[in-house]
């Protein structure tokens, strides 16, 4: 009986009556993937069915820009990598990050040892392969930083537009690429190259990083006290949903396996994705470090003649949900 009460409870069908779950769609930067796990775990272990609320989560793709989805109102809430988050906001979608479960970044780049590079200054002359799509900015402001054009020429650097996969590092038609910690870089070593044939390059270490996979809004709608409530439930089941993960790697990726619909993760692929990810979101509580946002600020605007942003923003971000949902 005690139990029954408790499922009654739990289901809203106690008191008052039943309550209907408020809709929040989430648009994904990309495929259903242990990038994501947080979003998958606090869906599958009813974290969100606890905070009242009854979450749509949208896979991204090569041809998905979460920024056009949640300006043409196809999504509440989107992740997206900052750069691409400000850049939008500068040209006139007033979009605020409300959290930020990753700390850290996973971008680096990744070089067959065999062309030479060993350094960073070893990159002029060379072919790099580079994401497009809003993903150039912080590789466009690294090299800014760097002082190499990415314009070719000897003292440049050549840049090759690179598809979603690792194919022009494979071919030897870029001596490095574009990878994450946490997929491409192991899409090589799944290809056959060894470990101590390649040379990265992270982000992090090289002191441009920015940040990736914030939880972003549009401004006028933090406005709205509905929907203000509903986004504090949203980190707060979602923070849940990343720490569950962070603690339970191996189970998270099968969650994440569960939901991908197209059936092309591999159990191994997404076990080990999520062991580092993991490792981006350790140290983070959901709410933004100001001076993370300062650093990626300071990253984007030293990009030489053509900075990614031409000024700091204002109102970029916000605490507003965060501290509510972390109360």
């Amino acid at each position: 009986m005690k139990k029954l009460m408790l499922t009654l409870a739990a289901a809203g069908l106690i008191g008052s009556g039943a309550q209907a779950a408020d809709d929040v769609t989430l648009q994904l930067k990309w495929v259903t993937q242990a990038q994501f796990a947080g979003y998958f775990v606090a869906k599958d272990k009813g974290f969100y069915d606890e905070e009242g609320l009854n979450v749509t989560i949208k896979p991204g793709g090569p041809d998905i820009a979460p920024t056009q989805v949640v300006a043409g109102g196809g999504a509440d809430v989107v992740i997206d990598w900052m750069p691409s988050a400000l850049a939008a906001r500068e040209k006139g979608l007033p979009l605020v990050n409300i959290a930020q479960p990753f700390k850290s970044s996973g971008m680096m780049l990744t070089c067959l040892k065999e062309s030479g590079v060993t350094s960073p200054e070893d990159f002029r002359g060379k072919t790099l392969g580079v994401w497009f799509f809003g993903n150039e900015y912080p590789f466009l402001s690294w090299m800014a930083h760097l002082g190499i054009p990415t314009t070719g020429g000897a003292d440049g650097v050549e840049v090759l537009k690179q598809g979603f996969n690792v194919d022009p590092l494979l071919q030897k038609q870029a001596a490095c690429i574009s990878t994450m910690t946490y997929n491409e870089y192991w899409q090589v070593i799944d290809a056959g190259i060894a470990p101590e044939d390649l040379v990265t390059f992270k982000y992090e270490d090289e002191g441009v990083a920015t940040l990736e996979d914030g939880l972003y809004v549009l401004e006028d709608k933090l406005s709205d006290p509905a929907f203000e409530d509903k986004m504090v439930r949203f980190v707060r089941a979602s923070m849940k949903g990343w720490k569950w993960a962070e603690e339970n790697p191996d189970e998270a990726a099968m969650i994440v396996l569960d939901n991908d619909e197209t059936g092309a993760q591999t159990e191994t692929h997404q076990k080990r994705m999520m062991g580092e990810v993991a490792k981006l979101t350790a140290g983070s509580n959901g709410a933004l470090d100001p001076a993370d946002y300062e650093r990626t600020v300071a990253t984007l605007l030293g990009g030489g003649s053509d900075p990614v942003i031409t000024k700091a923003p204002e109102g970029a971000w916000t605490h507003q949900i965060s501290d509510k949902a972390l109360q």
